[in-house]
Formats: structure tokens, C-alpha cells, sequence
């Protein structure tokens, strides 16, 4: 069974970061929360971990897989960002937004779409994901939580524990989450093309 530990949403315990972290980075799979439901996570390039989430999602090699990170500057070390984009990134960040763009040499291939080398990135506005993320240094690798078969993402830690605590290293309880996916952007031409709409406003996108 995984471990589970309860946060605060607003004051996350610097103690359990810490433990979440070491987890991480010992290769484990953690479900955590952020702005627009639950999220698998793993440490950036493993891949072990990564075919974890991928079995337990039942993803192929041309799932776009993303890059949670703390701000803009980590985005612009791990996808490709011209002013146009920038600016577009810079007004919807931190959101419940995932944008995809073409990634830099700095994204591990495993994670790459084999035809396009495009990369999901983004910004949560989630206190507890960015305690995950100041502490760890580095982008999560990430993937919605929603389960084989069904189109939400899951909002609750106690029933993501009843369904895949055997496969999971982690569960960081935070309380309820978004019942929405992220809105998913492809920025890699202008104008943006709408891939998927979720709780983030599309509108500004749509111009």
C-alpha cells in the first residue's frame, strides 16, 4: 500500500514536502493535487516510473505528457518560448492550463511525442504543488489522474486510495480538488489551436 499523508492546502508541513520529495526522487509515483483535480507525478527522466503512470493509465508513446512547473523561467528552460508566446504564458500563469509547445534538448526523449518533440507545460495555482516544486528544484513530470474508461479527473485523495493504493508510492491528501481538467493550448503556431476545453478560460485564445 502507498503512503498517505494529509496537508494543509494554504500551509502544506515543510516535513512532509520533504518526505514527498525524497519519494520522488527515490523513483516513486505520487498522486497529488492541484488546481483542476488530482495529478500522477513523477521525478523528471525516470523511466521506470514513468511506464508506471503509463500502465496505470493506459497511455501510448503519443501521449503528450507535462511538465509541471514553478514559474515561467523553469518553462523556458524546457520548451521553446518566442515573445509572442511569452506574453500569452505570462498572462495565463499560474492557471488550470496546460499549454504545448516544442521542447528544448533539455526534455528527457522519453517523454517526447515521437513524431513532433512537442511538451505539455504548466503552471499551477496550487499552494500545495508549489511546495512539490520549490522544494524539489526541478519540474514534475506529470499526467491528469483520470481513470481508464472515464473523462474526469478524480478529486479525492480517500477514494484515489481505495482505487490504486497498491500502485502507487504516494498520496498527498489536500483536500477536494476541481472537478474540471486543465484546458489544453497548442502554442506551437500562432494563432493558438484549442486541443481541449476545461476549467481555464478559452477566450483570450479564441482572438
Amino acid at each position: 500500500m502507498s503512503q498517505y499523508f494529509q496537508l494543509h492546502p494554504e500551509n502544506p508541513q515543510k516535513r512532509l514536502i520533504d518526505q514527498a520529495i525524497q519519494i520522488i526522487r527515490d523513483g516513486g509515483v505520487v498522486a497529488y493535487p492541484t488546481d483542476s483535480g488530482y495529478a500522477l507525478g513523477c521525478h523528471l527522466g525516470d523511466k521506470k516510473a514513468v511506464e508506471r503512470i503509463k500502465r496505470l493509465r493506459s497511455l501510448d508513446d503519443k501521449h503528450n505528457f507535462t511538465l509541471v512547473c514553478s514559474d515561467l523561467s523553469e518553462i523556458g528552460t524546457y520548451a521553446k518560448v518566442d515573445n509572442a508566446v511569452f506574453r500569452l504564458l505570462k498572462a495565463h500563469t499560474p492557471g488550470a492550463y496546460t499549454f504545448i509547445l516544442n521542447a528544448t534538448n533539455e526534455v528527457p526523449r522519453l517523454l517526447l511525442h515521437p513524431k513532433r518533440r512537442s511538451i505539455g507545460v504548466r503552471v499551477p495555482d496550487h499552494r500545495i504543488t508549489h511546495a512539490l516544486l520549490e522544494a524539489l528544484g526541478e519540474p514534475l513530470m506529470s499526467v491528469t489522474l483520470i481513470p481508464v474508461g472515464e473523462e474526469l479527473p478524480m478529486t479525492d485523495a480517500e477514494e484515489i486510495r481505495e482505487r490504486f493504493g497498491n500502485q502507487l508510492d504516494l498520496i498527498i491528501d489536500g483536500g477536494a480538488c476541481h472537478l474540471e481538467a486543465t484546458s489544453v493550448v497548442d502554442l506551437r503556431e500562432l494563432p493558438p489551436t484549442i486541443v481541449r476545453e476545461g476549467r481555464g478560460d478559452l477566450a483570450p485564445f479564441r482572438e
